[in-house]
């Protein structure tokens, strides 16, 4: 059975913060275990929810139906209602994922989620900029660090500038792709090389 990679949904989602990673977890080339992952969506409910950008998207479960023991990832995109308790549940799921030794990674609001929540203060990471966490109150300021996207064990955040640093953290995380990939992978996305799309079909033939 593939491992469930599960992408959180919530109204006024950040819907550009999540595209590089979701696409190449769902498509199999150039994998190193092609099928070892799947992709799908999880919400507080199994109510459509709406993106940001307007688009309706419905669940394909409810959180109270995940189980960490059986997942690979939790994935918190950035979203408007991380300072309400309307995303409480989120950041509960993601304590019990932590706690169980399952990987997190959370973009931009959903980093002030997680610090509202205590998780970052213990732990290596970044957000959109220190002055966005120190708002909140949070104990970890001393642990925070000044880049696109920081890998600290099982937590992945990034700033929400930040999409194509996103997805690459959460693909090493995952050990996704072979190093020449990801290499690849990442000069023709995050350094619009395009010398990188080649090398990447290059992986076709």
């Amino acid at each position: 059975m593939p491992e469930v990679v599960y992408f959180a949904l919530c109204d006024t989602l950040a819907d550009w913060e999540i595209g590089y990673a979701m696409a190449s977890i769902a498509n199999p080339d150039h994998q190193i275990r092609p099928g070892r992952y799947t992709v799908r969506t999880v919400a507080v409910e199994r109510e459509p929810i709406t993106t940001m950008g307007g688009l309706r998207i419905a669940p394909d479960v409810a959180l109270d139906e995940v189980d960490p023991a059986t997942s690979a990832m939790l994935v918190l995109p950035g979203n408007n209602i991380w300072p309400t308790d309307a995303f409480a549940p989120f950041t509960d799921t993601a304590r019990a994922f932590l706690d169980s030794g399952v990987p997190v990674a959370a973009i931009c609001g959903a980093t002030g989620g997680l610090a509202r929540a205590g998780l970052l203060d213990d732990r290596a990471h970044t957000s959109n900029a220190p002055e966005f966490l120190n708002a909140i109150g949070y104990g970890g300021a001393h642990l925070y660090r000044d880049e696109l996207a920081v890998v600290d064990g099982d937590l992945v955040t990034a700033s929400g500038i930040a999409p194509v640093e996103f997805a690459r953290a959460i693909f090493e995380r995952l050990d996704l792709y072979p190093p020449d990939v990801l290499t690849a992978w990442y000069k023709l996305y995050g350094q619009h090389d395009p010398s990188g799309y080649y090398e990447l079909t290059a992986h076709e033939a």
